[in-house]
């Protein structure tokens, strides 16, 4: 049985009992800038498409905030999300994640949907509640009720993309005389919760078109996958996607042993691929890898990925 039909780059990168691979952008080496050069950054997302990754992902990263490190590609998700979608012809094209309460869901919906439209149905849309705390007030907006504002942002969404909507949201209360252009191209996006995003794990369970994670132990992510999964069957939920990131490392010598990197590893292809069977083997059915602390050539790092890994979850 496969999971439920949204639009194209849920329905090829999502399959029950298999993993997929995608690429994090930016795709480089800035292990010791926060700010990425993104230098080939076009370039480098049309190989790892010709090279057959199921997609790549970056992220919402208003302000670079120096305790945080990272500033995620730089460029305004969905400003990057078209220039992408004119630029690629197959590759899903994912946001891990809108972090919602920073911005008003009529401008996530529209923006998103415009971009799936542009896409031809390749947006996977990941959202989160957000965990720098040193942004909030920059947007005037409430740390503390994050979570609720999350809700509230994921029904105004869902809400504006049916058909002619009339509702009552704390962000607003459009009428039923106007309706936000355009609509996904399957009517909606997947919705992908990031983390806990300030939720109860039940209604994780309940929401959400999948769910992404964390790199954990393998014994600690097979937990949690199986208990969330559990909530799922005890609700009488159909079965959701659920995927990871990962930080590589991957070196030159296929049988190097995994040493631990932050979130992730230093390793051989031998070893990934031994890693990656782990993860599809508990329920993981997408690992999104990021090469900011790779140390060997980027574009030769893709085409050994390509080559001795990808085979094995294409």
């Amino acid at each position: 049985m496969n999971f439920q039909a949204i639009n194209n780059a849920y329905n090829e990168t999502f399959r029950p009992g298999r993993l997929s691979l995608g690429i994090f952008i930016p795709i480089e080496n800035n292990a010791y800038s926060a700010i990425p050069t993104m230098q080939q950054h076009l370039q480098r997302v049309q190989l790892v498409e010709e090279l057959g990754f199921s997609a790549v992902w970056l992220r919402d990263v208003p302000f670079n905030v120096p305790t945080f490190g990272d500033a995620g590609q730089i460029f305004d998700p969905f400003v990057y999300l078209g220039y992408l979608a004119g630029n690629t012809q197959r590759i899903a094209l994912g946001v891990s994640s809108i972090v919602l309460p920073l911005r008003h869901p009529a401008h996530v919906a529209k923006a998103a949907a415009s971009a799936d439209v542009l896409s031809g149905g390749r947006i996977l849309l990941g959202v989160a509640s957000g965990d720098r705390p040193e942004e909030y007030p920059a947007f005037h907006r409430p740390f503390e009720s994050r979570g609720e504002s999350f809700r509230a942002s994921l029904d105004y969404i869902r809400d504006a993309w049916s058909n002619r909507p009339g509702f009552t949201n704390a962000f607003g209360n459009p009428d039923s005389s106007m309706e936000l252009l355009p609509k996904p191209v399957s009517g909606r996006l997947p919705l992908l919760i990031t983390g806990a995003s300030r939720q109860s794990p039940d209604w994780l369970a309940r929401n959400g078109d999948g769910w992404m994670t964390y790199p954990r132990r393998i014994d600690a992510q097979a937990a949690i996958i199986t208990d969330w999964r559990k909530r799922m069957a005890e609700a009488g939920i159909a079965d959701k996607p659920a995927m990871q990131s990962l930080y590589i490392d991957l070196q030159e010598n296929p049988n190097a042993a995994p040493r631990p990197i932050h979130l992730g590893f230093s390793l051989g292809a031998n070893a990934l691929r031994t890693y990656l069977r782990q993860l599809q083997q508990i329920g993981i059915n997408h690992v999104g890898l990021n090469l900011r602390f790779n140390t060997a050539d980027i574009e030769s790092t893709l085409q050994r990925l390509a080559k001795e890994v990808l085979p094995d979850f294409s």
